[in-house]
């Protein structure tokens, strides 16, 4: 931890937010996302900006320690620089578990992408719309690219039937279960969803404290769906609010997007994240349904896409990679 104090200005009134962004090699993104919520005024909140430095390779840390100097930061911004890169999930714990302890720990805390930024007053609309909804936990903000076009940033959890329609990727096969597909359409309204987007995501501490924080399985991806189904199964609603915007360089931290080209081969532990949630949330039998129908959806998918002149949507090693994850995880439990 580091050189700034962990106590929050004294000035400002209403519910607190402390916002948190797990940096890895993307230092002027981060500072971007910084500058973005030190703008705002956030309703009058208490808000303060952790940013965590996942043990980047070049010298992200002490670009931000350079920044918190000459940009008069103050506490506003608490460094944590890192020895080893936790991931995502475990990276933002190690705040919220130090936030837990303080005799005035804050009542939101807000996960921010480093590829992410404010575009407009998002923090007081998702802090306004849990202020006004005691029995939401979770709120989400509308998400859009760099050129203003709107993402899917709320998602039905996935299922065998989710994945199967989305990897045929053919349209009257998709629309036989459009209801089970995981993304919700980008002009989705206001309202009550499965989960929302891990990019930009306000949850109430007081609910964490209870259900308990990421799961510490996790290194990247599906820690934010896992966690936001036992919110949903601890009673709690989770809430699409898409007037809250937020800019989003999708996939300029991981590399990994959900555009059109899905062809690149993904990391491994994409794949065990993903075997870890269906193991976790499912059971093994969950996860052989869901890996039976995403192969079924993919393998129908290479024929399908070649007579229609289109694109094949598995993964390059995508029959390979899948199976051998499920092998894994029929072995070795939900790790």
């Amino acid at each position: 931890m580091t050189s700034a104090s962990l106590s929050p200005p004294q000035t400002a009134s209403g519910t607190s937010v402390a916002v948190i962004i797990v940096n890895y090699g993307t230092a002027d993104l981060t500072l971007a996302a910084i500058r973005s919520v030190l703008a705002r005024e956030n309703g009058g909140r208490r808000v303060q900006v952790h940013v965590v430095d996942n043990a980047s390779p070049g010298d992200d840390a002490q670009v931000f320690a350079r920044a918190h100097s000459a940009e008069g930061w103050g506490d506003r911004v608490t460094l944590w620089p890192e020895a080893v890169n936790h991931g995502f999930g475990r990276g933002n714990n190690i705040v919220i578990e130090a936030l837990m302890q303080r005799p005035d720990a804050p009542d939101y805390v807000f996960l921010l992408n480093p590829d992410a930024s404010l575009e407009n007053e998002a923090l007081d609309l998702l802090a306004r719309r849990l202020d006004d909804t005691p029995g939401a936990a979770v709120a989400g903000a509308g998400i859009a690219l760099p050129s203003g076009e709107p993402v899917t940033a709320a998602f039905r959890f996935p299922s065998a039937r989710g994945e199967f329609a989305q990897a045929v990727n053919f349209g009257p096969l998709t629309r036989l279960f459009s209801n089970r597909l995981v993304p919700l359409p980008p002009d989705h309204p206001d309202g009550p969803v499965d989960w929302v987007a891990g990019a930009a995501v306000m949850l109430r501490l007081s609910v964490l404290r209870r259900t308990g924080l990421f799961d510490p399985d996790f290194f990247l991806y599906f820690e934010e769906v896992e966690l936001m189904r036992r919110i949903r199964r601890a009673g709690h609603q989770i809430l699409y609010v898409p007037a809250a915007r937020i800019r989003h360089a999708e996939g300029a931290a991981t590399q990994i997007r959900n555009g059109q080209d899905q062809r690149p081969p993904r990391p491994a532990y994409w794949y065990d994240s993903w075997r870890m949630y269906h193991l976790k949330t499912a059971g093994r039998a969950g996860l052989v349904c869901a890996t039976v129908g995403w192969m079924a959806g993919a393998a129908l998918n290479l024929p399908l896409a070649r007579l229609r002149g289109h694109s094949a949507s598995p993964p390059q090693g995508f029959f390979r990679d899948l199976p051998r994850g499920l092998v894994r995880g029929l072995r070795g439990g939900q790790k």
